[in-house]
């Protein structure tokens, strides 16, 4: 197998096991809550934890990627990716489960910050759409197996049995990276690692992002307030030393990456809890087994993972901005359909809906992500994929911060009984609601990103 091939497969693998756990676990929530005796609160911390450590630590492994070897960070990440998955099958407490939850978001963070910019490197400008197209499909069909099959083997074997499936797969790309992939790619190497920007970044997005999913508390908006500051504080290190974390450049030059990221950032803050909502929805207020939640869930990945790779290569000929913009007006469609949920609400109807956002977020991605790498220079790969890592992420958090923030509002810190399942629709609509105005708003930034031909 040629280089760019085994490169292809590797992270094909990673794209595929950490999508995949993130839907699964949505699956999983109402037998983890009922085993843990969790709260609406703190069952949405077992997904946002490890959002939140992927989310602060990948700009700065993105940054380590460039310098020290993006196959190196890829392998390590992998490494402590597969651990903490093992770490996860035996945990016997709600607080320990959210711990390694945290160190498998370390694991997934020098993942991405590797991955994109690794794949990037290895194959040239016309086939880039095509192979980014390969590689967001195997991110959705981790997404649609993980609630189909997650749901199977959550029923049969059990929640632990999900974190179980990560681990041969990890031990799989770990020796195909040590066996087979040879070479390395470090295109900013002699460069000195920012210590101080980084330290200072982890610690601003650990406030804003912590402060967010705090709130309304008094203690969120301070949080909020000091991230901020500190925000402006790394924008002015940034600026004055010599190889920054971050190159604030990409953003006030570069009308194309700006532009795409904020699209990226609004498209996952918009969709990412779409899964946990109706997860929670069809297995309380529907009644159904986690196996036949995860089955009607399966419909929108699905269809993002047979069109992503079509979407990617159409990228390549037609401008990218165009193919994401038609892609964020479906699924701002698909988000306002699913204000109308309600305890009669037909099947039919939420597989017709999620069908429709699975389209618009396949024609939305691989073309995006597109513009994205190829609207850089290749020494900033490592920077631009974990930029748009970051973005992913920060959206996802933000997404289950607007959950968290709604279910607390409605209903407040307690389980989700029978008692509560009027308040707990009331919040979903509230929160589609929110979600298709969002998206909306995405439409613009995708369209303003400019011409990247």
């Amino acid at each position: 197998m040629e280089v760019k091939q085994i490169v292809l497969l590797c992270t094909i693998l990673s794209s595929f096991i950490v999508p995949f756990m993130a839907s699964s676990i949505n699956i999983s929530l109402p037998l983890i809550a009922k085993e843990f005796s969790m709260d609406a609160i703190l069952l949405g911390w077992v997904a946002t934890s490890y959002l939140l450590s992927a989310a602060i630590f990948l700009v700065p492994f993105g940054r380590m990627a460039d310098i020290y070897g993006r196959k190196k960070s890829f392998l390590y990440g992998t490494i402590i990716y597969t651990i903490a998955s093992t770490f996860l099958v035996f945990s016997n407490s709600s607080s320990l489960l959210i711990a390694f939850r945290v160190l498998q978001g370390i694991g997934g963070a020098m993942i991405f910050g590797a991955g994109t910019a690794i794949l990037i490197s290895v194959f040239p400008i016309k086939e880039r759409g095509k192979a980014l197209g390969i590689n967001v499909a195997s991110v959705y069909l981790g997404l649609s197996m993980g609630p189909f099959l997650g749901g199977i083997i959550t029923q049969h074997f059990g929640w632990r049995s999900i974190f179980l499936i990560n681990v041969p797969v990890g031990i799989i790309i770990i020796l195909l990276v040590l066996w087979k992939l040879k070479g390395e790619w470090t295109e900013c190497e002699g460069e000195k690692f920012d210590w101080i920007g980084s330290i200072i970044f982890v610690i601003t997005f650990f406030f804003i992002m912590y402060g967010f999913s705090s709130l309304p508390a008094r203690t969120g908006i301070l949080l909020i307030l000091m991230g901020v500051l500190g925000f402006l504080m790394f924008i002015k290190w940034e600026a004055k030393i010599q190889f920054p974390v971050y190159n604030i450049n990409l953003f006030k030059n570069n009308t194309v990456f700006a532009f795409s990221n904020l699209a990226a950032l609004i498209n996952y803050s918009a969709t990412f809890s779409v899964t946990f909502l109706l997860s929670l929805y069809l297995q309380y207020i529907k009644a159904l087994s986690p196996k036949d939640a995860g089955l009607i869930l399966f419909s929108q990945p699905i269809v993002m993972a047979i069109f992503s790779p079509l979407a990617g290569k159409l990228s390549d000929k037609i401008e990218p901005r165009i193919v994401s913009s038609i892609g964020m007006i479906l699924a701002t469609i698909g988000l306002f359909l699913f204000t109308f949920l309600g305890e009669n609400t037909t099947i039919t109807f939420i597989v017709f809906t999620l069908i429709l956002l699975g389209f618009g977020f396949a024609l939305f991605s691989s073309p995006n992500t597109n513009a994205v790498m190829s609207s850089v220079d290749k020494k900033y790969y490592g920077i631009a994929s974990a930029t748009l890592g970051t973005m992913r992420l920060i959206g996802q958090m933000l997404s289950m911060g607007f959950a968290m923030l709604v279910f607390s509002i409605f209903i407040g810190k307690v389980q989700i009984t029978p008692f509560y399942y009027p308040l707990f629709i009331k919040s979903v609509k509230t929160l589609f609601m929110i979600f298709s105005i969002i998206c909306f708003g995405g439409i613009f930034a995708s369209f303003a990103r400019g011409k990247l031909r």
